[in-house]
C-alpha cells in the first residue's frame, strides 16, 4: 500500500487564508513519511501587472480554483521550491498550460524516473549554481521578487522574497513546527510521539537550539560555505514575514526568527567579510 502524503479529501481539511490582499496561502496536512505530521503550504501571489505565481503548489481543488478566479489574475508562474516539493506540478501546469515552470537543477531529471505520473511539460526555468545570480524569470516577476538559490541545501532550496509584502516564502529551509494551522480542521491535530519529537526538533521558538543544530550539523552538511554565503544573503533582505511550507506562517517579526534559527551561519559569515 502507498504511503498515504495528502489527505484523501484534501477539500475538507485545507485552509486557504488571505495573508495580505495578494499573498494567499493553501494550508492542509501532510505526513512526511506517511507519519511525521509537518504539514504543506502553497502561497500565491498576484502581483502588480495582474499576473500571479503560486509556489510550492499544493492540491488544485475547487476552492482553490475559485480563489484564484476571485483573485481575478492568471497563474503565469508555477515555482517548485525544491526537488521534493513537485508533487502537483502537474495539474497545475495542465490548469493553466501557459505558466512557466521554475525549478531547480535536477528535478526534471528527477521526475523523469515516474514520467506516466508526472508527464512534464518542459521546465522553462532551471535555476543552477552557475545562473541563478543572472537568470531572469520576466520583468513582471522580477519586479518584485528577489531569489536564492541554496545549493548547499541538501533538497536544493529557492527562496524567494515577495518584496511589496515584505514575505520571505520558503519550503525546506526553516521550520516552524508544530504545523497548527495545516491540521487546524482535523480532529487530532499534528498529534502522535514522532511529530512530538519533530517538533520538539523544528521549533523556530527562541532559542530554537536543536533547530540550529539540524541546520548547522544536518541541512549543511554537504556544502556548509554555500549554505552560510546563502543564509548571508537572505539576510540582507528586507522581510519581515515568513511563509514556510512546514509549520505555522510567522506573520511578523520574522527577521528575527530567521536570524535565531540561523545564527550560526550568519555569525560564520561576518568572520568571511
Amino acid at each position: 500500500m502507498p504511503t498515504q502524503l495528502y489527505p484523501t479529501k484534501p477539500s475538507r481539511y485545507m485552509v486557504i487564508r488571505n495573508v495580505t490582499h495578494n499573498v494567499v496561502t493553501m494550508s492542509l496536512p501532510f505526513a512526511r513519511f506517511g507519519r511525521l505530521k509537518i504539514g504543506a503550504r502553497g502561497t500565491l501571489v498576484k502581483m502588480e501587472s495582474g499576473s500571479m505565481a503560486v509556489f510550492s503548489p499544493v492540491t488544485l481543488t475547487p476552492e482553490v480554483r475559485d480563489t484564484i478566479e476571485a483573485l481575478g489574475g492568471t497563474v503565469k508562474y508555477i515555482a517548485a521550491l525544491d526537488i521534493e516539493h513537485h508533487l502537483h506540478l502537474t495539474p497545475w501546469k495542465e490548469a493553466f498550460p501557459d505558466a512557466e515552470i521554475i525549478a531547480p537543477e535536477g528535478l526534471w531529471e528527477k521526475r523523469q524516473s515516474n514520467p506516466d505520473a508526472y508527464k512534464d511539460a518542459k521546465f522553462e526555468h532551471i535555476i543552477t549554481k552557475e545562473n541563478y545570480r543572472h537568470h531572469k524569470i520576466s520583468d513582471e516577476f522580477d519586479a518584485e521578487f528577489e531569489m536564492e538559490y541554496v545549493y548547499g541545501h541538501p533538497s536544493r532550496e529557492l527562496v524567494f522574497l515577495h518584496k511589496p509584502s515584505r514575505t520571505l516564502i520558503e519550503a525546506d529551509l526553516l521550520f516552524n513546527l508544530p504545523a497548527r494551522e495545516q491540521y487546524s480542521k482535523t480532529p487530532d491535530g499534528p498529534s502522535g510521539i514522532l511529530t512530538k519529537i519533530a517538533n520538539t526538533f523544528m521549533s523556530a521558538t527562541p532559542p530554537a537550539t536543536l533547530h540550529k543544530r539540524f541546520a548547522w550539523y544536518i541541512l549543511a552538511n554537504a556544502d556548509k560555505q554555500a549554505f552560510i554565503r546563502s543564509i548571508n544573503r537572505i539576510d540582507q533582505w528586507d522581510f519581515n514575514r515568513l511563509i514556510p511550507c512546514h509549520g505555522d506562517v510567522v506573520e511578523s517579526g520574522a527577521k528575527g526568527v530567521f536570524r535565531t534559527v540561523m545564527e550560526w551561519f550568519i555569525e560564520a559569515g561576518k568572520k568571511d567579510i
